[in-house]
């Protein structure tokens, strides 16, 4: 769903009480009370408003009242300073004004292309790999937990194996990623 302007609008009145699903295009403001299933494009909940819902989909949100459920927002999901949201929701931008309430399980959705551009995923026990899927480092050294503290020993060592020469200790240090050497 991508945010539209439309010019549609829809008005759930303040002694109005909805149970069912609702489906709207464009704006459904809601200032009086809806348990059920909401899907839509732009879905504002007033500050009298109170919402139910075991699922709700839309491309934006907007909170001002009492909302108890699952939201999944494409787009944006606002709370503002009177709104307070408790549940489940899924977003891609989030905002909450101060003295706004969210208590929810929170999952911040991104862009695929976002995910895959530019990171690889590195696996302990596979070893990274180039574009030509040739190994570029090997993870053989996991890391090794001591019991005394708890804390890795291994940590330290590098990654890929390889002999360095012994340093000369009146050369400036060619790595610029390792430690400078000291006189």
């Amino acid at each position: 769903m991508k945010l539209k302007s439309s010019k549609s609008l829809s008005i759930i009145d303040k002694e109005l009480k909805i149970e069912g699903s609702i489906s709207s295009i464009g704006q459904l403001i809601i200032k009086g009370q809806v348990t059920g299933t909401i899907e839509g494009d732009v879905v504002i909940i007033a500050s009298e408003g109170r919402v139910s819902s075991t699922y709700t989909k839309v491309s934006s949100i907007t909170i001002g009242g009492n909302f108890q459920g699952e939201i999944v927002a494409s787009e944006e999901l606002i709370i503002l300073s009177t709104g307070s949201c408790a549940g489940k929701v899924e977003y891609k931008k989030l905002i909450v004004e101060n003295g706004g309430i969210l208590n929810a399980e929170v999952i911040c959705k991104t862009d695929n292309k976002l995910l895959t551009e530019n990171k690889r995923v590195i696996d302990k026990d596979k070893p990274i790999t180039d574009n030509k899927d040739k190994p570029v480092i090997e993870n053989k050294d996991k890391p090794v937990i001591d019991k005394k503290d708890d804390k890795p020993t291994n940590m330290n060592k590098p990654l890929v194996d390889k002999e360095k020469p012994p340093a000369d200790k009146n050369v400036i240090n060619p790595d610029p990623l390792t430690k400078p050497l000291r006189p």
